[in-house]
């Protein structure tokens, strides 16, 4: 199966480790990965992850051969263009500023221009929501987004597989960020194949009946 071209957009809201944890995902899956980050995802990374310069090898944990870095300032930048054909695009974190002017159509950056253009094309654009509590205006461009075409995904993640690090709760999030562009991965098991082990462990464990 050929390799997934995906684009990644880093804003301003708090939650750089799920942008880098991505981004390190897409490497292994051997993704073509573009990112485009805003001038507060840059220091949204420099504060959360000490992450200073936008190095590919840096963002991936060393795999990063495949991640091309675009300037946010650049409108005529590949990633603006209808004919950038791609398999998705994920905004993570997306502050309430990226979310409301994409909801309404309000580029200033690449970034944004690129996430209009994905929905233009319909293809798949994931917006990765991290604020809260939520306001009405923030309600309001959540239900625009969704009525042009976005997923607009809150980063809140489960406990129902029983999470022991950070690191699982932003896997948690980043699993599901992967399954919405199909990108395969095997971060963790899944609600399902967790249950089915559990019950092959508690039969396993069940006393045996012994004969008469």
């Amino acid at each position: 199966m050929a390799s997934k071209r995906i684009i990644v957009g880093i804003t301003g809201a708090s939650g750089a480790p799920y942008a880098v944890r991505l981004l390190h995902h897409l490497a292994r899956a051997d993704c073509e990965t573009h990112l485009v980050a805003s001038s507060l995802g840059r220091r949204l990374l420099a504060d959360e992850c000490g992450i200073k310069r936008l190095d590919p090898d840096t963002l991936t944990d060393g795999l990063g051969s495949r991640l091309t870095i675009h300037n946010e300032n650049d409108l005529g930048g590949p990633l603006a263009s209808g004919s950038f054909v791609h398999d998705g695009m994920i905004v993570v974190p997306c502050s309430g500023n990226t979310l409301s002017k994409v909801a309404y159509g309000l580029t200033d950056n690449q970034l944004q221009r690129a996430a209009m253009v994905t929905l233009k094309e319909r293809r798949r654009l994931v917006l990765a929501h991290r604020e809260t509590p939520l306001s009405l205006v923030e309600i309001e461009a959540m239900r625009a987004a969704t009525l042009a075409g976005a997923v607009v995904m809150p980063l809140s993640p489960g406990f129902y597989l029983n999470p022991a690090t950070i690191g699982d709760l932003v896997d948690f999030m980043v699993a599901r960020m992967l399954d919405l562009v199909g990108v395969p991965h095997r971060i963790q098991p899944r609600w399902d194949e967790q249950l089915a082990a559990e019950r092959a462990e508690r039969l396993a464990s069940a006393p045996r009946p012994t004969a008469s």
